[in-house]
C-alpha cells in the first residue's frame, strides 16, 4: 500500500490539470496560429503561468486498489501481483492464468 500523502498528492495534481486544461490548449493554439516570434514568446510566457503540477506529464498512472506507481495495467488499472490474484481467484472474466 502506497503512502496516503503520496496518493493525496496525486489527487491534487488530478485536479489542478483539469482546471487549468483549457488554458494551456488554448495557449498552444494560439502559439500555432501567431505568425512573429515576440508574440510566441509572449504566449510561452503566459503557458508557464499556470503552476507545475497543473501539466498533464506530471501526473502518473497508480493501482486502484493499492495506490502503488510501478507495473500498472492501462487496461485494468491494477498493478501486476494484484492482476495476477485476480486471475487465479477467476475475478477478471477472459483473463488466462498462467503459473511459473
Amino acid at each position: 500500500m502506497a503512502k496516503k500523502s503520496l496518493i493525496h498528492r496525486e489527487k491534487k495534481r488530478q485536479q489542478l490539470e483539469q482546471k487549468y486544461h483549457l488554458i494551456r490548449r488554448s495557449s498552444k493554439k494560439e502559439i500555432n496560429k501567431v505568425p512573429s516570434l515576440s508574440e510566441k514568446w509572449k504566449i510561452h510566457g503566459k503557458l508557464q503561468s499556470p503552476p507545475r503540477n497543473s501539466a498533464p506529464t506530471r501526473l502518473h498512472r497508480r493501482c486502484f486498489s493499492t495506490g502503488k506507481p510501478r507495473a500498472n495495467y492501462r487496461d485494468f488499472g491494477l498493478s501486476g501481483h494484484i492482476l495476477r490474484e485476480m486471475v487465479h481467484a477467476c475475478l477478471l472474466p477472459g483473463a488466462t492464468r498462467s503459473s511459473w
